[in-house]
Order: structure tokens, then C-alpha cells, then sequence
């Protein structure tokens, strides 16, 4: 492989919607370089690819930014960071605005007001709008984005028990080109993970799902294994959508109002709760009771309402308003059946991810999270991703700022500080990261007789790892439960998985792509699974059932934390922080 060796002042992992808007906030600074490095392309890349129809995240008149912390807490019941979710309340409104301008349309009444879908997001033509922001991003003459460059590794130096990251490795996934980025800071907004359990449709249609099955969980992995420190893993999310098609359903129970209701015509919603976890677990209970399949009742409502639900899913799921073409019944005929989705780790919608303080710095120096990476503030959405992505963006000029005690050299391998203390500085030119990339290679000769293939492929151990989650982890397949053995299990049996992954072989880069997908997934289904055992309640139907300890307790009121150390996932509990803002003392 051909190595290339560059150099940065701030280094983007991931050019999805955080990452993008970070890119875009630097832009103002001319004297920052910034490379984005997208393993796709940032103008269809991450969770806005295919696009949106509303914003999910907006202060509506009559509202103040505490009244979204307040809603969002509660949802997640107490376990969220407050200072996180108020930074970005103060700032969902302005992003908005700037999207706006930047060509989105916003839909509005004959009042030129934004039309709202309850007291808390607006309706939007959203098709474009992540070429919008990739568009904007690239405007940016400091910022340089590198396509189809897959980040695997961190970099990182450490000098008195400190840990500072120094730059990334990754790899070309369409040419045989290894890298090696040097960079002063770094974030990462690789999105959250899909594809850890066994998804609802199986075979050629298994990618039919509701996160994008390319979002792996990258930046969680490179993180764990450069020791950052991760936070409630255990707030799974499972997606209540519509059957087969995996389709939003908020769009239908917000947009027309539809209750969900079981094949007897019951109203189950207001039985089980109405927060994001109970109206999937409401669902389950009920095809557990006998009582399904289950639906919301859409049966009944206007031509003008049906049209508007064919124009929305349109927006951003398509293959909803097919469906009902193609079958020649829509929503105002038939209600639509909703079926839970398997779990997932998103940081979005729940509260997982790196552990950061208000500035977006993990507990690894120079390393900064936003977007459904970063932990601790759940039901952020697009707004809130392009909130961090811009608070990320102006910590890290600050950071630059300051004197960081080395500088970073290209050909020396060591350099001393400020205090005269040697600190050890990858060398890039001498490194086994790349031959760890190597190492997955055939060679032409050995790819066309097909020889030296591992026993397994890569495929087949992402289909055994979501079947081990699925059945011993709280899937689908469970009714989302687990227990102790149960997880004891799972984590035996991903380990066995993990150490094939050294043998595996790549005939091309994209097999080579699929190799590190496959070892990402498997690393963030251990911090997963560990997360799982170190929560001795179930706080959050569905989300997380643990059999073994099927009520709330007061010990539970806490945040669970992980670092991985010496080969070992370290649990660490840390206490609310309420009416305060948390900074890292290490």
C-alpha cells in the first residue's frame, strides 16, 4: 500500500451532520486547516442522506430552551446531563435560522410563521438538506474533505498519566493508500452504531433498518481503545415504525394524530406511557398479551390528510409511500402496523456515547465528540447535532490557543516539552498500524487462486455477532430482555468472534472496509454488553429490560460509565450533575 502522511490543525472523523456544521463554524478562521475525512461522500453521507421532513428539535413561541432539557430528561427518566442539553436548547433555534438561509425549506402559514408539529418541531422540505451543509462546508477554503477515507485508529501520546491525541490512521477505501492524518485536535462525529443485533428483515432486505447500516460505531471503537471514557451504553434505542418498510411513525402519530392501538381496536399508548421507550415496550407487551398485531389507526382520516403523509414519507422514506401505492391501500383504508426495531447505540436519541464536559472535550486531551457520538443529552436531533458540531467547533479554537507543552514533528520521533520531559510521538514512517492493513491484504496472486482465506468470512461474523445479540444480549428475539447469564454468555461469545477478526482477509479495499466494520461493531457490543451487566435495574422499558431486575431502583440514579484498560472494560459510576456545569478535572 501506498502511505500518505499529512498534516492538520484540526482533523473532522466523519462529514455527517455535526461534522459538517463543525467544518463550516471553522471556516470563519482562516488561519485553522481542517481536513473531513468521510469513509463515503459528505454530499449523501450519514443520517441526512436520503432527508428529512421536519426538525425535531425547535423552540416554538411560547417556550424557553428549559423546557426542551425538561422534556428530554424526563423522557430518559433523570439520567441525562443537563448542562449538555441546555447548551444546545440555547442554540437550536439559531441553526434552524442558518439552515434557512442556506436554502432549506421551511414550511409556513399565511403568517410567514414556521408550521409546527407540536410545541416542539417544525415541518420541512428536507431532501436536500445534507447537500445543503456539505455544500457549505466545502465552501470553507480552509477545509479540505477527503472522500472515501475510512479513520480506524486514534493516535494518542501520554505524559503524566494525560492522554493527548496526536492524529488518526485510516485507509483509501476505493485505492490501496494507507494514512496517517497528524493532527492538534481532533473530533469525532462518526455518528452512532447500527448492525450490533439481528435486524428485523432478514437476508438481501437485513440493511432495511432505522439507523444507516453504515454508521458502525467507529468512533465509539477508536475511542474505547484509545481509553476515552464512555457513558450509559445501557440507554439503548429501539425505533417504534412501521412494519417491513421501518418508516418513522412520529410522522403519523404527530402528523395526524393516530393512537396506537392493538387488533381489537384498543387504545394500549396511554397504558403502558407515552415516553419514547414505553410506547415501543406498550407494543411488545401487547403481541406478548395476544393482543396483535398492533397499529396506529390511521383508518378513517381525510383524502387531504393521506396526501400529506404520501408527500412526507416522500421526504425521507420513501419506500412507505410505495408500499401503499404498490398495494393499492393507503393509511386512510388501512392503519399502519408498527413493530419495534432492533437496538441501537445512538447518542442522539438516548444519552450513550463519550463522556464529554459542556466544551465537547472527551477526557483524551485534543479529543472533542458531537452529534449522536457525544453522550449525556439525549433527543438532540439535526438541530442538536449542528448545535454541537458548532460548540465542538468553537472549543476547539480555543484549545489551539493555548500552549499544550510539544509540538508535533513529522520526522523526529521524540520531542521535548516545555519541561524538558521526552514525549513519545508516533512515527508514522515506521508503524504497525499499517501493517496490520497489510496483513488483511491478499496479494493478486492469492486472490485469484482463492488461497490463505480465513476459515470465516466477514460476513458470516457480523451474522453470528447479531445472533449472540439478538438471543443473549436482548433483541428482538427476547422481547428486548436479558439477565445476567445471559450477558455473561454474550460476552464470551463475542470474544471468540473478536479473535478471529485478526485472520481475516480482504481481496480489495472495500472487503478491507468490511473487516474493520466488523471488528468496530464487536468492540462497542463489549462496552455494550458490559454497560447491560453494570445497570442492576430496568429504568427504561425495552431500551433496557434486565430480566433479573425488572424495577426501578434508587441506586440507579447515577450515570454508568466504562474505560478500557489493559485489555479490560473498567465501570465506572459517577453521580447526576444537576444545576451545574461538569468539566474534567483530570
Amino acid at each position: 500500500m501506498k502511505t500518505e502522511l499529512l498534516k492538520t490543525d484540526v482533523l473532522i472523523i466523519g462529514g455527517g451532520t455535526a461534522g459538517c456544521y463543525a467544518a463550516i463554524t471553522l471556516g470563519s478562521h482562516s488561519d485553522i486547516s481542517v481536513i473531513i475525512a468521510e469513509k463515503a461522500n459528505v454530499a449523501r453521507s450519514g443520517c441526512l442522506a436520503a432527508g428529512v421532513n421536519a426538525l425535531n428539535a425547535y423552540i416554538t413561541d411560547g417556550h424557553v430552551p428549559q423546557d426542551y432539557v425538561d422534556y428530554a430528561s424526563h423522557d430518559a427518566d433523570g439520567i441525562v446531563r443537563e448542562d449538555l442539553l441546555l447548551s444546545i436548547c440555547e442554540r437550536l433555534n439559531s441553526v434552524t435560522h442558518d439552515l434557512e438561509k442556506r436554502g432549506l425549506v421551511i414550511l409556513k402559514d399565511e403568517n410567514g410563521n414556521y408550521v409546527s408539529r407540536g410545541w416542539r418541531n417544525i415541518k420541512i422540505n428536507g431532501e436536500n438538506i445534507k447537500s445543503l451543509l456539505a455544500k457549505g462546508a466545502a465552501a470553507q477554503k480552509n477545509v479540505k474533505i477527503i472522500n472515501h477515507l475510512n479513520i480506524t485508529d486514534l493516535a494518542t501520546v501520554t505524559e503524566n498519566g494525560k492522554t493527548r491525541v496526536v492524529g488518526a490512521y485510516g485507509f483509501s477505501v476505493n485505492e490501496k493508500i494507507s494514512y496517517y492524518i497528524e493532527a492538534k485536535a481532533v473530533l469525532i462525529a462518526t455518528g452512532g452504531a447500527a448492525g450490533l443485533y439481528r435486524p428485523n428483515n432478514p437476508g438481501f432486505s437485513r440493511h432495511k433498518m432505522w439507523y444507516p447500516p453504515f454508521n458502525t460505531g467507529a468512533g465509539y471503537a477508536m475511542g474505547i481503545l484509545a481509553g476515552a471514557e464512555m457513558t450509559t451504553f445501557e440507554m439503548r434505542f429501539i425505533a417504534l415504525r412501521c412494519k417491513d418498510t421501518i418508516a418513522p411513525t412520529g410522522t403519523i402519530a404527530q402528523g395526524v394524530g393516530a393512537k396506537q392501538v392493538n387488533a381489537k381496536g384498543e387504545i394500549y399508548e396511554t397504558k403502558y406511557g407515552l415516553k419514547t421507550s414505553e410506547r415501543c415496550w406498550g407494543t411488545v407487551e401487547e403481541n406478548r398479551a395476544g393482543n396483535g398485531p398492533c397499529f396506529l389507526a390511521t383508518k378513517g382520516i381525510s383524502s387531504e390528510a393521506e396526501q400529506d403523509l404520501y408527500k412526507a414519507y416522500l421526504n425521507m422514506a420513501p419506500s412507505q409511500t410505495l408500499k401503499w401505492l404498490e398495494n393499492g391501500v393507503g393509511p386512510a383504508s388501512e392503519s399502519v402496523e408498527v413493530e419495534g426495531t432492533e437496538p441501537y447505540i445512538v447518542g442522539g436519541h438516548t444519552a450513550s456515547g463519550f463522556w464529554v464536559n459542556t466544551k465537547r472535550e472527551t477526557t483524551i486531551s485534543g479529543l472533542f465528540a458531537a452529534g449522536d457520538v457525544a453522550g449525556g443529552a439525549p433527543q438532540k436531533y439535526v438541530t442538536g447535532a449542528l448545535a454541537e458540531g458548532e460548540i465542538a467547533a468553537e472549543s476547539i479554537t480555543e484549545f489551539l490557543k493555548m500552549p499544550h507543552g510539544f509540538d508535533f514533528p513529522t520526522e523526529n520521533q521524540q520531542q521535548k516539552n516545555q519541561n524538558g520531559n521526552c514525549v513519545a510521538i508516533p512515527n508514522p514512517r515506521d508503524n504497525s498500524k499499517f501493517s496490520e492493513y497489510e496483513n488483511h491484504l491478499l496479494s493478486g496472486e492469492e486472490s485469484s487462486s482463492n488461497s490463505n482465506f480465513a476459515p470465516f468470512s466477514t460476513e458470516q461474523i457480523e451474522e453470528a455477532m447479531q445472533k449472540i445479540m439478538d438471543e443473549y444480549a436482548g433483541g428482538i428475539a427476547t422481547g428486548y430482555r436479558y439477565n445476567e447469564s445471559r450477558l455473561i454468555l454474550a460476552s464470551q461469545k463475542i470474544a471468540e468472534l473478536q479473535a478471529l477478526v485478526p485472520s481475516l482477509k480482504a481481496s480489495d479495499m472495500d472487503d478491507l472496509l468490511r473487516i474493520y466494520e466488523v471488528r468496530e461493531r464487536l468492540i462497542v457490543c463489549q462496552s455494550l454488553i458490559a454497560h447491560l451487566r453494570a445497570r442492576k435495574e430496568t429504568r427504561w422499558h425495552s431500551f433496557g429490560e434486565h430480566a433479573d431486575y425488572p424495577q426501578k431502583s434508587d441506586d440507579g440514579v447515577c450515570y454508568v460509565n466504562s474505560v478500557y484498560k489493559d485489555g479490560e472494560i473498567k465501570i465506572i459510576t459517577r453521580p447526576l450533575v444537576t444545576g451545574a456545569r461538569y468539566e474534567h478535572q483530570n
